[in-house]
């Protein structure tokens, strides 16, 4: 995805107002007409410096089941590489149309799935909906899984 400067200053622009990166890649489509993966866009705001804020989940208080609290840092977790963040590969792929996937425990304890599709396409899916890992923490993650995958031929 090539950008102007003018267009990157944009991008700032709408993560600043509050826009989900969601919301950037629908924005880019229609307003530059170029067609970026949700992935290309994490990497894009993640380049240019710029903070998606966090959205605050409405949770009702009367009724604690609807609350789903995070994991506590450390439970059930793999070890930790010196980076904080720990980076597995599964062994078996159970879904139709996966390359390859598997797990990766950030520094504060929080965990997710990811996966790369028979188009190269990434997946990302934190356990709590929402979450973002720190910018240094998702670094360390695709420093790791490069070097994961490079080790198993991929």
């Amino acid at each position: 995805m090539q950008l102007t400067q003018e267009q990157i200053e944009q991008v700032r622009r709408w993560v600043d107002e509050g826009a989900s990166l969601s919301d950037v890649q629908a924005r880019i489509r229609s307003e530059f007409g170029q067609h970026p993966t949700f992935f290309d866009v994490r990497m894009l705001v993640m380049d240019i410096g710029a903070q998606v804020k966090d959205k605050v989940a409405q949770v009702d208080a009367d009724d604690v089941t609807k609350a789903k609290l995070p994991p506590k840092p450390g439970a059930d977790a793999a070890p930790a590489a010196p980076g904080g963040v720990s980076v597995t590969v599964d062994t078996i792929q159970s879904a139709p149309g996966v390359l390859v996937s598997g797990s990766v425990t950030f520094s504060d304890g929080n965990k997710a799935r990811w996966l790369f599709d028979q188009m190269g396409r990434f997946g990302f899916e934190p356990e709590l909906p929402g979450y973002q890992p720190s910018a240094e923490d998702f670094r360390a993650f695709q420093t790791q899984l490069q070097a994961e995958l490079s080790q198993r031929g991929y």
